[in-house]
């Protein structure tokens, strides 16, 4: 796994209550931990994130989460979470995660979560702000893609 295309990552342990009775982290936590990835990496780049602008400004849904297990995690690992932002299209994005064990460098989960963006108050599919547009392309230069792509009726 090339690490190097990320330039924002996270770390977490895992908890006891997050392991199931086979022993490992139960598959619905790595949901949560691509969550946590994805919200420092919109915290690092200076998005606010409150209750206030995700009702009224920057109402955001995710639409398509796909996670591919590679590898168990365990009780006590220390946990990477590397995130980054592939691309920007007309009114989605998409994160790429992925997660690997600290110590033995072992990728444990890969992830891909499409996001929409849409309209405060009537919830339709809007263009992604220019402002967004401008953070991450800022902050991922080359490393992603921007399409402007007409909606599809």
């Amino acid at each position: 796994m090339d690490y190097s295309k990320f330039k924002h990552s996270t770390q977490v342990r895992v908890r006891n209550y997050e392991v199931d009775w086979q022993g490992v982290v139960h598959n619905a936590n790595y949901l949560l931990y691509f969550e946590v990835g994805r919200v420092e990496y919109l915290k690092h780049l200076g998005v606010k994130l409150d209750l206030s602008t995700i009702k009224n400004e920057n109402r955001v849904v995710l639409v398509r989460n796909e996670i591919n297990y590679k590898s168990p995690a365990n009780f006590d690992e220390l946990l990477g979470i590397y995130t980054r932002i592939t691309y920007i299209k007309n009114t989605s994005f998409t994160f790429e995660g992925y997660i690997q064990e600290v110590t033995s460098k072992r990728l444990v989960a890969e992830n891909l979560a499409v996001h929409v963006w849409l309209h405060p108050q009537t919830g339709e599919p809007i263009t992604v702000s220019g402002n967004f547009r401008e953070v991450v392309e800022k902050f991922e230069g080359k490393r992603m893609i921007i399409n402007d792509i007409p909606l599809i009726p």
